[in-house]
């Protein structure tokens, strides 16, 4: 207790209104936040898969020209000795498929058919390593170009932040 000059006493410190107006800020200031921030993150992951897909892309390019023409017919040989990637990264689709390193080829080892690269909803890697002989006869579905040897690209059908397929990137 402490006392002015006049002889009055008076506490120190802060009354209990003051300290729930105190909380009551910090409750709005945390409901408005933190659903910003889920949002933030989920868009970092999808920035990480794009950038993931790019770093896969340029690999199979580099490895395109090193190889005067040719595609692997393995995308894993990529990885051997580091030359091209040290390793397969994951793709990230945050909030439907677990992170995955799977790459699943359209010609060799996919037990799914050659279609199935159109449609696969795995959030796996998809490589197209056919050139265009063993899976000539399968058409894409409506809305789907027909892909070509080397193509790359995320088996999700769902959406990104901003709308669009992740299998389209």
């Amino acid at each position: 207790m402490s006392g002015d000059r006049y002889g009055r006493s008076y506490r120190t410190g802060f009354t209990l209104i003051e300290l729930m107006i105190v909380v009551a800020i910090i409750g709005i200031l945390a409901a408005i936040a933190i659903p910003k921030f889920a949002d933030l993150v989920r868009k970092s992951q999808e920035g990480q898969a794009k950038g993931n897909l790019g770093s896969l892309r340029s690999a199979l390019s580099i490895y395109y020209a090193d190889m005067e023409g040719n595609y692997p017919g393995d995308f894993n040989s990529l990885t051997i000795n580091g030359k091209y990637l040290s390793a397969i990264p994951k793709s990230k689709t945050p909030n439907f498929h677990p992170d995955s390193a799977v790459i699943r080829h359209n010609q060799y080892t996919n037990p799914f058919g050659c279609g199935s690269g159109y449609s696969l909803d795995t959030g796996d890697w998809i490589y197209w390593s056919d050139g265009g002989e063993l899976c000539a006869v399968v058409a894409p579905p409506a809305g789907q170009n027909r892909h070509n040897q080397g193509d790359f690209w995320i088996a999700c059908n769902h959406t990104d932040t901003k709308g669009s397929a992740w299998s389209s990137y």
